[in-house]
């Protein structure tokens, strides 16, 4: 059955799939990444029982399971639309480097209706390598939405299948800044702590035991009477995982209300969302082989932000 150019399909849990979680049971049963299954039950697309359900709920055998998929050309069709504040930091015949402003997801995704880079840059008439999904080609690392910085993206296969295994290794050199409540102790140091789902928040990130091996490594640049300004190297790439990282170790990223911040220093820095800037990028030439690096400088709101925390006494 259609709907809209969606497949909606119904099955009963099979008995081999008792207790397991719902987003693993959807990827299995119709080939779905978890990621891929993990959006859809995000964006109410998955019902057990006639009910909606979170991706950490377990089904049981014999229940009657509801998935509408999009076709590949319904929600997470690329919008060709100029974003206004994407900067051109470096062009070749290989990649472009952006830098990205907030309120911009990096491609399409269930449920997000706003801007996309993957989107500007078709509207803009740049070529992007067409490995990977449909909607998020030539994308070989991500940024949240609310994470301002740079961001290289593969505009031939080659170039892709290159940075796509540097990324795999963790060869590029990634350097956040993340302005930061309080003072962490010691100012320099590493966090080795594996991240995961949070089983009680959609959308949300948690260190957990049977999390995925996650490693920041921190040092502070300047500590001021609320907040302590960050240098971040990261040697994995989790999904929030700096976020996460200094929410677990009760020093969130000022700003950052979905990870524990005060409130009220967030609106005393006028922020409306995380403290958290990707400022320097390095990594191999995928066709050249010369290192090369780029730099950020911090937009307007976390630069307010910090001027505001410099000048507390």
């Amino acid at each position: 059955m259609s709907a809209g150019g969606s497949e909606q399909r119904t099955l009963l849990v099979p008995d081999g799939l008792e207790g397991e979680r719902i987003d693993t049971a959807l990827a299995r049963l119709f080939g779905l990444s978890r990621t891929r299954a993990a959006d859809l039950i995000a964006a109410g697309q998955v019902s057990v029982d006639g009910a909606d359900v979170a991706k950490s709920d377990r089904v049981t055998a014999g229940a009657m399971l509801d998935v509408v998929i999009p076709s590949a050309a319904d929600p997470l069709e690329v919008v060709p639309e100029i974003v206004e504040g994407i900067g051109i930091v470096y062009d070749d015949d290989a990649m472009v480097v952006i830098d990205k402003p907030v309120g911009v997801a990096v491609h399409p995704s269930p449920g997000w209706t706003g801007p996309t880079v993957v989107g500007h840059l078709k509207a803009a008439g740049f070529r992007i390598s067409t490995s990977g999904a449909t909607e998020r080609e030539g994308i070989v690392q991500r940024l949240d939405v609310g994470t301002t910085g740079l961001m290289v993206i593969a505009k031939q296969e080659h170039a892709y299948s290159v940075l796509k295994q540097a990324f795999r290794d963790r060869t590029p050199r990634k350097v956040y800044h993340a302005l930061v409540q309080g003072h962490p102790d010691p100012l320099e140091g590493t966090i080795d702590a594996p991240i995961g789902r949070n089983p009680k928040y959609d959308h949300r990130f948690a260190v957990r035991a049977d999390g995925r091996s996650s490693i920041t490594h921190y040092s502070t640049l300047e500590a001021h009477r609320f907040a302590s300004l960050l240098e971040i190297h990261l040697e994995t790439g989790r999904t929030h995982q700096i976020r996460v990282h200094m929410s677990a170790t009760k020093h969130p990223c000022v700003g950052d209300l979905t990870y524990g911040a005060d409130p009220t220093l967030a609106r005393r820095t006028g922020l409306s969302r995380q403290w958290l800037h990707a400022r320097r990028l390095g990594f191999t030439h995928p066709e050249t082989g010369e290192y090369v690096e780029f730099s950020s400088p911090y937009p307007d709101d976390l630069q307010h932000a910090l001027d505001v925390i410099r000048e507390a006494h």
